[in-house]
């Protein structure tokens, strides 16, 4: 349905643009009196449907259709699922920006890495502060998650006031930054609010998150166990951890080692802003051969498997500094995310081949999520009494659940959203009133691909049955000239499959020859059919592959 947003300038609307759907890639838009405000920017992890490819980033060319009427983007905080793709999509919306001091922080460090970078206007708001954007007047409201000053957004407005929750978790002894406000919540409460546009990733835990404060004293006792190197990997962005590593250091009597450039960008940000005073200067990774390895910790990224990041190549020995050896213990200090557990498990395996201590959330106290469990949802449904619940921030099978939850809660109603769905929003009836363009984009070097572009699918065939380039030497007149010569990195062995590429060789040769005897032109698109006709039966018939078949004729006079 293609609607005409001119004819609905005095709805509020929701649209969210990523994130429902999937876990990661937050991009959400609020439509009121004609004028649009996006809240999060975010980008997301690649999986295997998206071959040579670490990030995903939202499609914004709805945005880049509305981009006059867009008055700014606010953000929740600085994970970069929320925050990750502002410097490859800003240049095209070019909007104000709004955050919180550590937030905005992080954004200007990242935003040095683009030539626009020095053009984005970033408002400092404070946490727990109210400002207002056009006609949207906004308050900050602070709750606690594993990464300082994560503030959900009460948004007001003239039809309706509307919480959203951003990432967040009801920690009673949170590690960095303050408590949950609790009586915000119930004065928003008070006050009405229309809908919760919130947090669904943990709707199926029905145990308490955890508190990070609880987590010092488990992951203590491990590094205090240990006997040679210990390595931590977290997400970088996550500064309650970082301090909660680097207090379990120093308890140990270890020196903290930090490596990734990531990491170290967050530390930067964090002490800027007033956060991470107590942990002791960290070493740099370049100074790991002038200690004793059973002296450090090393505090890195890569715990999700990621290919470029610091626990990678320290595992395959392609680290410049940092070495492995039998006896090291390595600590996973983070949650599995759907999607990335093949990578995750490849990079464990590798470690216990090499006699490394692998520790994990499945077998130690070593990680708190930072997202609401079941238990936490329905307490916050209770403050917050909404007449509608959107669930967002997951897959399909958490929205669907955590609406049914809401309804079982006593909320009203609940609109079960996915990406691109536009969400009108009245007390009288919330519901889905049309649809416009939303998918994941693949960065892809300096270009942003879909996952159904003719590039993607043939990246997936090729990596599932694999390529074969013929070369053929050709006359004007249809005749070959030396061998067939062909090649199959990856599917055919050229030392071992011999025989059989010689034979492949021999019988287009023939099939060339016979099938073009007569033909006075030369008929490149001919020649290619018969080739590649020849080169498919033989593989299915050989190996049952379906490989991409690449023919490169070569025309001699």
């Amino acid at each position: 349905m293609t609607l005409n947003f001119n004819k609905l300038k005095d709805q509020l609307l929701f649209v969210p643009l990523g994130g429902s759907g999937e876990i990661g890639m937050n991009l959400n838009l609020y439509h009121h009196q004609g004028k649009w405000l996006i809240v999060d920017i975010g980008a997301g992890f690649a999986d295997e449907y998206f071959p040579g490819v670490d990030m995903l980033v939202p499609d914004i060319t709805f945005l880049e259709g509305i981009q006059k009427d867009i008055v700014g983007a606010v953000f929740t905080h600085a994970h970069e699922d929320h925050i990750g793709a502002v410097q490859y999509v800003w240049d095209k919306i070019r909007c104000p920006i709004y955050a919180t001091p550590f937030t905005a922080a992080l954004l200007r460090e990242k935003l040095k890495e683009v030539d626009f970078g020095k053009e984005v206007k970033i408002n400092l708001v404070q946490p727990g502060s109210a400002f207002s954007v056009a006609s949207f007047n906004l308050e900050y409201v602070q709750l606690t998650h594993s990464v300082p000053e994560m503030n959900a957004i009460f948004i007001r407005t003239a039809q309706g006031n509307i919480l959203h929750t951003g990432d967040w978790k009801f920690d009673p002894r949170p590690v960095v930054g303050p408590s949950s406000d609790f009586d915000k919540l119930k004065r928003f409460a008070d006050e009405g609010v229309l809908a919760l546009v919130g947090d669904s990733t943990n709707v199926f835990k029905k145990e308490a998150s955890g508190s990070e404060g609880d987590l010092e004293e488990s992951i203590s006792n491990l590094v205090n166990g240990a006997k040679g190197l210990v390595i931590v990997a977290t997400f970088a962005s996550n500064v309650a951890r970082i301090e909660t590593i680097a207090k379990a250091a120093q308890k140990a009597g270890r020196r903290l080692m930090v490596a990734g450039r990531s990491i170290h960008r967050i530390v930067k940000c964090a002490k800027e802003t007033g956060y991470l005073r107590d942990v002791p200067e960290y070493l740099d990774e370049s100074e790991f051969s002038k200690h004793k390895r059973e002296d450090l910790l090393i505090l890195c990224t890569g715990c999700q498997g990621e290919p470029r990041a610091a626990l990678n190549r320290i595992v395959g020995n392609s680290h410049r500094n940092i070495k492995i050896k039998k006896g090291d213990s390595v600590i996973f200090s983070s949650k599995i995310i759907p999607g990335n557990d093949k990578r995750i498990s490849w990079l464990m395996n590798q470690l216990a081949r090499l006699g490394i201590e692998v520790m994990t959330e499945r077998d130690h106290f070593v990680h708190v999520s930072g997202h609401p469990s079941r238990n936490e949802l329905q307490h916050m449904y209770e403050l917050v009494r909404p007449h509608v619940a959107i669930p967002v921030h997951g897959e399909v099978v958490h929205i669907h659940e955590h609406a049914k939850m809401a309804l079982e809660w006593g909320v009203p109603h609940a609109v079960q959203v996915e990406d691109g769905c536009v969400v009108r929003l009245s007390h009288e009836k919330t519901e889905i009133i049309g649809q416009v363009q939303a998918r994941q984009l693949a960065l892809d070097g300096h270009t942003f691909l879909p996952g159904d572009s003719a590039v993607m699918r043939m990246r997936r065939k090729m990596k599932r049955e694999g390529i074969i380039i013929a070369f053929l030497s050709i006359t004007s007149r249809g005749e070959l000239l030396g061998d067939v010569v062909l090649t199959a990195p990856g599917l055919l062995d050229k030392r071992e499959d011999k025989d059989l590429i010689l034979d492949i060789a021999e019988e287009v040769s023939v099939a060339v020859t016979n099938q073009y005897r007569g033909k006075k032109n030369l008929d490149k698109p001919f020649i290619e059919n018969i080739t590649k006709g020849v080169i498919n039966r033989m593989i299915q018939e050989e190996i049952g592959k379906s490989p991409v078949i690449e023919v490169h004729i070569q025309e001699i006079d």
